[in-house]
């Protein structure tokens, strides 16, 4: 019986996807504005459509998973508080 494929034995075709996935979206996003009348500055209309890092977090994802991280514990797009401490924020009352 074979062995199950796992994320790690081809792990250079994953990464090969996910920047190929980044640089075809700055592609689409960097075109798109140049088709509209608002334009940011050099590169940064690249960038600001967002998108461009969701193949380096879908493989991410699916490497904690597999590391035995379960889905439920894997937080992108909601639920994004990141744990720790902060002070609570100084109230304005003015006696």
């Amino acid at each position: 019986m074979a062995a199950a494929s796992t994320i790690l034995s081809d792990l250079p075709r994953h990464v090969h996807d996910a920047v190929r996935f980044y640089w075809q979206t700055r592609t689409k996003q960097l075109e798109k504005q140049a088709g509209s009348d608002a334009k940011d500055q050099g590169l940064r209309s690249a960038v600001t459509g967002g998108a461009q890092m969701d193949g380096f977090i879908s493989l991410l994802t699916r490497l904690v998973i597999e590391a035995g991280i379960d889905r439920s514990h894997v937080f992108y797009n909601e639920s994004l508080e990141l744990p720790g401490y902060f002070p609570r924020p100084k109230s304005r009352s003015f006696r």
